[in-house]
């Protein structure tokens, strides 16, 4: 009898510590359950993404194919040397979207991605899926009809490369729509204001992008200043549209989008009165 009275305690105590470490056991296994299913809805999305980006990717690449490349004649063009075709450019950027749908295509199906795609959740309505893609489809559409055309290649890039950075890196609803609103302003205004093609080269839709662009950069500066990626924004919003616009225009000799546009006519101006001479044979 004293020996079961002693066990006693010491049996309720083993038996307490062997729920608790149940419990916690438990509790893992729900959150690896949680996290596995939350990585088969995203590659499940990357499935859909990458079909996407295929397509269009080969759409574009067939656009492309019209260009001259070796010479040839198309479509009433004559083409030079490969090295000077318009069409370089545009094939390496969709060649690299190929493969990168091809490579995300892979990705998916390896993990499953494929199978729970063509499921009721991989279809299914979210949303909070549907506001980030609605979102993207009015920034894009704004940047490529309104903005492109009529506004200065670094400036609308740079607002652009701001806000889908900013509005989608953490998925926040409220960045995302703050991002869609701001480009949507610029591009709206600059379709509405200079729809003809003879009005393209005015500045003032220039000037909006430009405000509204440092408007949100230094909110971004403002409201996220312990994050590296809100402090990389602005480099990386200045640095690839210049880098790239400038090589297309200097170094491949293509065709840019508005050359008369706000900062872009400066550089050209002074690469070719200032800095050219410099090297060039006198």
């Amino acid at each position: 009898m004293v020996k079961d009275k002693k066990d006693g305690p010491e049996q309720a105590l083993n038996k307490g510590k062997q729920g608790k470490a149940e419990g916690f056991a438990g509790a893992l296994s729900a959150a690896d359950g949680a996290e596995t299913e939350q990585i088969m809805i995203l590659r499940a999305r990357d499935f859909w993404a990458s079909i996407v980006l295929f397509a269009l990717s080969l759409f574009f690449l067939w656009r492309t194919s019209f260009i001259p490349l070796w010479g040839d004649n198309k479509a009433g063009v004559t083409g030079g040397d490969w090295y000077n075709s318009a069409a370089l450019v545009p094939l390496g950027i969709f060649s690299a979207m190929l493969v990168l749908s091809l490579v995300l295509m892979r990705i998916a199906i390896k993990a499953g991605g494929a199978e729970r795609a063509l499921s009721a959740v991989g279809i299914g309505w979210d949303r909070a899926e549907a506001l980030r893609f609605s979102s993207i489809a009015v920034i894009l559409f704004f940047y490529i009809a309104g903005l492109v055309p009529r506004v200065d290649f670094i400036l609308c890039s740079g607002l652009l490369i701001t806000a889908l950075i900013y509005g989608y890196h953490g998925g926040h609803p409220r960045r995302m729509l703050l991002s869609a609103a701001i480009v949507s302003l610029a591009g709206a205004y600059a379709m509405a204001l200079h729809l003809p093609r003879s009005e393209w080269r005015l500045h003032d839709d220039d000037w909006l992008t430009l405000v509204l662009w440092l408007g949100l950069t230094l909110w971004v500066l403002a409201r996220a200043r312990g994050d590296r990626v809100a402090r990389a924004i602005p480099v990386i919003a200045v640095t690839a549209p210049l880098v790239l616009v400038c090589a297309m225009a200097f170094g491949f000799r293509q065709n840019v989008p508005n050359r008369g546009g706000l900062i872009f006519k400066s550089i050209e101006y002074h690469y070719y009165v200032t800095l050219k001479p410099l090297w060039s044979q006198k």
